[in-house]
């Protein structure tokens, strides 16, 4: 019995390191743009969320590599716990839990991202641990 246990728990490792789900589903973005605007208040202290690749504004083709860069500023840290990755699309699509083991102090790295072709919104939300807030929206242009 325990032979066949650890036979299971190795084929199931196997198939779950060779296959990957997309970041970013068909059906997902298949769903209808989110409505409404971002709002900001001027001048932020808070961290600064950078895309550092793809490049903005040029299509891509999937996979790429996603990295967005945070820094905190002055003495605060990158509060890790309150990231927040969010696909606008109604409803919402939470990608946080997908992108977990990417997600660090210095950013996201995530490597071979699938996404399906059209333009993707993506809302990237970190705190300091001085409680200062900022909200990121990224745009992903992926051609066929």
């Amino acid at each position: 019995m325990r032979l066949v246990n650890i036979f299971f728990g190795l084929t199931l490792f196997i198939s779950s390191s060779v296959y990957a789900a997309p970041l970013i589903s068909a059906k997902e973005a298949a769903l209808p743009a989110a409505t409404g605007t971002l709002e900001t208040r001027g001048i932020s202290r808070g961290p600064a969320v950078k895309l550092e690749s793809p490049e903005v504004d040029l299509p891509i083709t999937s996979p790429f590599d996603l990295k967005v860069a945070f820094e905190a500023r002055g003495e605060s840290k990158i509060d890790v716990s309150t990231a927040k990755v969010i696909y606008l699309k109604s409803p919402f699509v939470d990608l946080t839990p997908r992108l977990k083991n990417a997600i660090t102090a210095t950013g996201i790295d995530f490597s071979k991202a699938e996404v399906p072709p059209g333009t993707h919104s993506i809302r990237v939300t970190i705190k300091d641990t001085d409680g200062r807030e900022t909200n990121s929206v990224l745009t992903l242009i992926v051609k066929k």
